[in-house]
């Protein structure tokens, strides 16, 4: 059998004793007394005394944003990582705009070569350049440069922000290749049948960068900044050679020409760079100093066309990184 409790009112008597100031004519009241004993009122007390040093710890734990606000101008510098897939264009492959054998093969550069290598007791028994033939490709990386740059941004009170960057790099892509000879087993001495040789290409990349920003104060003066936007960028391709021997032979196609001959003088150069596009995104750690800016450490990450001549115009994306540091001055005005 189950219980069922019910809450009741006193009966009305109950207000309508003697000295209590009412008579049995008057409407009784809807609510009876309630007896609020001490205990209660502490206990009430200290439940909202809790709630509101809660709240203000939790108010506490905010903090309040110490950077930037406002036109602000900056610097930057850092270590720029490039992606071994571009470099591939320098690899010197039959189909790209300078390849090896179109200078290893020709009348101008081959005598060289052969002379060269046979000078220096690399051959034996190669009559003629034409015999040295090409064993393989390079497999082609870019070294770890530098980036610098400049550039402007604006923040706002809440911590979004934009800014616009520029910035400049020199690369350099490296590799190395065999050449050997088909005509005898015991054509090149003291390197297993083989002469190692470098392919070296070196270009100027200049990032345009836009993107927006939000900030999140940490307390101390720190600040994290996540940045994501768009990039423009430029490749020129300013030199493209090969060692072999010890001397550098350029296959850089000045020309626009298979045909190689000795004396044909000085050609305006060709680009064999572009313009490329992509897309950004970044986190930086900041120590603002109010009413001066900030000094950062940041990470960008790029996934970005860029654009060679001949070359992975449907392939080019491919992902950057930069590791860069960054001053950021809110206090500068162009007419002081």
């Amino acid at each position: 059998m189950s219980h069922r409790h019910s809450l009741t009112y006193p009966a009305e008597t109950s207000f309508m004793e003697e000295g209590s100031g009412l008579s049995k004519d008057d409407p009784p009241s809807r609510c009876g007394i309630v007896r609020i004993s001490m205990p209660s009122v502490l206990r009430g007390g200290l439940f909202f005394l809790f709630v509101f040093f809660l709240l203000s710890a939790s108010a506490s734990k905010v903090p309040t944003r110490y950077g930037l606000s406002g036109l602000s101008a900056f610097v930057d510098g850092g270590l720029l990582i490039p992606n071994a897939k571009q470099a591939n264009f320098y690899d010197g492959r039959d189909g790209r705009p300078n390849t090896i054998s179109r200078v290893l093969h020709s009348q101008a550069y081959g005598e060289q070569i052969w002379g060269s290598l046979k000078n220096q007791g690399y051959l034996q028994g190669v009559d003629n350049y034409s015999q040295i033939t090409l064993a393989d490709y390079p497999d082609m990386y870019y070294k770890l440069t530098y980036q610098i740059g400049m550039g402007f941004r604006y923040d706002y009170d809440n911590g979004l922000g934009w800014l616009l960057r520029f910035d400049y790099s020199t690369l350099t892509a490296s590799g190395v290749f065999h050449i050997n000879n088909t005509a005898s087993a015991t054509v090149l001495t003291n390197q297993g049948q083989y002469i190692n040789c470098n392919m070296v290409g070196r270009e100027n990349r200049i990032y345009i960068d836009f993107a927006v920003l939000k900030r999140f104060a940490l307390g101390g003066g720190l600040e994290l900044e996540l940045s994501a936007g768009f990039n423009f960028n430029n490749t020129k391709v300013k030199e493209h050679f090969m060692q072999i021997g010890g001397h550098d032979y350029s296959i850089l196609d000045i020309w626009g020409t298979d045909n190689l001959y000795a004396g044909v003088g000085t050609y305006e150069y060709i680009n064999q760079g572009g313009i490329g596009y992509g897309a950004l995104g970044g986190v930086a750690l900041s120590y603002a100093i109010s009413g001066v800016g900030s000094a950062d450490i940041g990470y960008t990450c790029y996934y970005t066309k860029t654009v060679y001549k001949q070359y992975n115009e449907s392939d080019a994306f491919a992902m950057q990184h930069v590791v860069s540091l960054r001053v950021n001055l809110n206090n500068f005005s162009f007419f002081d």
